[in-house]
């Protein structure tokens, strides 16, 4: 009985651990192609898969273009891809270990901001001791639980960049309308003083018409 309440203080004190984990991300700047490689270890494994294109270099350029995501297993097979799109999520189960190639193409004209996101599900703890059969279960359920909530920061964090790219579309529109009135604005005033001007000439010409 000791030993099993050892052993079940090391599984709390793993799930623990296990709920700690945190969720991983990179943003980077694209000119016109970028590559990352990521190392799968075990055939089986789901690759999860998320991109946001976040902005443009420029406030004054909005477009629904998007990127390419083209994914490549050891041997340079493509595996997954997805073409002009703004933002994207999916997964692929891996047919060969080794290390995968993710490779961004922009087409836009401007640096694009991309936040990238890629995680791997394997359960190898929950293998090493799966032939314990009392404990079997209760890995099996660990394992569940780790998957689950590292799925919930996943689609967290895609909707967090999901979030600043909408805030930042909305910014560069305020920023724009605010612009076009000022120059709306400015040309009327223009217009208004060229009319004063033309005016002003009109009844000149016609004072002095009417002296002569």
């Amino acid at each position: 009985m000791e030993g099993l309440s050892w052993r079940a203080v090391c599984l709390s004190a793993l799930c623990v651990v296990l709920f700690l984990r945190p969720a991983a991300g990179i943003r980077f700047v694209i000119d016109r192609e970028e590559c990352f490689s990521h190392n799968v270890e075990y055939e089986g494994d789901t690759v999860h898969v998320s991109f946001v294109v976040i902005k443009a270099d420029t406030p004054w350029h909005y477009s629904e273009e998007g990127v390419d995501l083209v994914v490549k297993d050891p041997n340079g097979a493509q595996v997954r891809d997805s073409r002009d799109k703004t933002s994207d999520k999916f997964e692929f189960i891996v047919q060969k270990r080794g290390v995968h190639r993710f490779c961004f193409t922009n087409k836009s004209p401007y640096h694009e901001t991309i936040d990238f996101d890629v995680h791997v599900g394997h359960f190898s703890y929950f293998e090493q001791h799966a032939k314990d059969e009392h404990f079997a279960p209760l890995f099996e359920q660990i394992a569940k639980l780790d998957e689950a909530l590292y799925n919930i920061q996943f689609e967290q964090h895609w909707l967090e960049a999901q979030t600043d790219r909408q805030a930042i579309l909305n910014e560069n529109m305020s920023r724009r309308a605010v612009h076009k009135a000022l120059f709306e604005s400015a040309a009327l005033i223009a217009a208004s003083v060229i009319q004063v001007y033309l005016l002003r000439r009109l009844f000149e010409r016609k004072l002095g018409t009417s002296r002569v």
